[in-house]
């Protein structure tokens, strides 16, 4: 139960954590990057279990809207978790994705992206204005985290998927504008809040507690934008403003592909100091979703990145990091089901007890 939460939360449902939309970010993404180095089955297994979890995610989302709203609303305009709603915007972006890439229905991509941006707009000026106006606010050491930077994933989703789906679309110019937009300010946006995350790390007090998983977004944020980029110049030829951008989408791109890179060595040493040296366990909590994701979309834009700039030396990377996607997306996955089935064996032996107490 939320520690600051107004009132206490008893049903599973009301208590639900409103990130668990990374599960299908994260599958959505294995399935794609494994596709895309020509590994076969697994793309197709994932994307069937990833509609599973998409559907059955609606649904309860769904229902704690309109049966715990007062709940839904005070994670909406919460400082610390109102951002994960925004995994929303990115798994609807992901399944779409994995519409156009791996089945003939690519129009189901289109309504996945009018639907994300439709998420989006709904999603982020709501977070964005409560956040503004909410009193009392949080400090910045309980306000931020890396979840924050969700906004610059949900933004560039928008990019990758547009750009795919374009060409099929009524007016692929207007989608095209939309998604350079889109890659444009997704990429000011993490400058803002990488810079205050940085903060809080580097002067504030950090309990090992406190570094969630959700920090490798930090990493993951960069990795999308890249993925953005690259598609941007992949599409260039589509669109003569576009084709006259590439110069500077090119530079940018590369440059946050090499920051993204920066991140991932600096992520696992925190990660040593907080589970080896501080000793905090390892279980499975929903928010490591927010790690596999980032491992996997590094896979990703690191191997379209050796497509549109021409660098086949890095083709080395993806190669790799997809075997620590796979090991890491498995053992989230067994944490998951091994808590779903624990869930479920004590909510039977608690109404067989009920019964025979009756």
């Amino acid at each position: 139960m939320p520690l600051d939460s107004p009132e206490p939360r008893s049903s599973p449902i009301e208590n639900f954590f409103p990130g668990y939309f990374a599960l299908v970010m994260a599958t959505g993404i294995v399935s794609l990057a494994s596709f895309m180095l020509g590994i076969p089955v697994i793309p197709e297994l994932l994307f069937g279990l990833n509609l599973i979890f998409y559907l059955a995610l609606w649904a309860i989302t769904l229902t704690r809207l309109f049966r715990y709203r007062s709940a839904f609303l005070f994670d909406l305009t919460h400082h610390a978790r109102g951002a994960t709603f925004l995994t929303m915007v990115a798994a609807t972006s992901l399944i779409g994705l994995q519409f156009a890439n791996l089945t003939p229905f690519g129009w189901v991509g289109i309504w996945c992206w009018i639907l994300a941006l439709a998420l989006w707009i709904l999603l982020i000026y709501t977070f964005f204005t409560a956040i503004t106006v909410i009193e009392p606010k949080p400090s910045l050491e309980t306000g931020i985290n890396g979840a924050w930077l969700l906004v610059t994933v949900a933004t560039e989703s928008l990019t990758v998927l547009g750009t795919v789906i374009a060409s099929q679309t009524i007016a692929p110019q207007l989608v095209l504008l939309t998604a350079l937009s889109a890659y444009l300010l997704g990429a000011m946006l993490y400058i803002l809040f990488i810079a205050l995350i940085l903060y809080r790390w580097m002067f504030l007090s950090m309990q090992p507690e406190k570094l969630a998983p959700p920090y490798w977004i930090n990493m993951g944020a960069l990795a999308i934008t890249t993925l953005a980029g690259c598609r941007l110049l992949l599409v260039a030829k589509e669109w003569s403003f576009l084709e006259e951008m590439s110069p500077f989408i090119r530079g940018f791109t590369f440059f946050f592909w090499v920051t993204c890179s920066w991140w991932i060595p600096l992520l696992l040493s925190v990660g040593f100091w907080r589970h080896v040296i501080e000793k905090v366990p390892i279980a499975y909590d929903a928010q490591y979703w927010s790690l596999v994701f980032p491992i996997g979309m590094y896979t990703m834009c690191t191997f379209v990145l050796s497509k549109a700039l021409a660098l086949p030396s890095v083709m080395l990377i993806p190669n790799i990091t997809i075997f620590f996607a796979y090991i890491a997306w498995t053992l989230t996955f067994a944490g998951m089901m091994r808590r779903l089935l624990g869930a479920i064996t004590s909510g039977l032996l608690s109404l067989g007890s009920n019964k025979r107490t009756a």
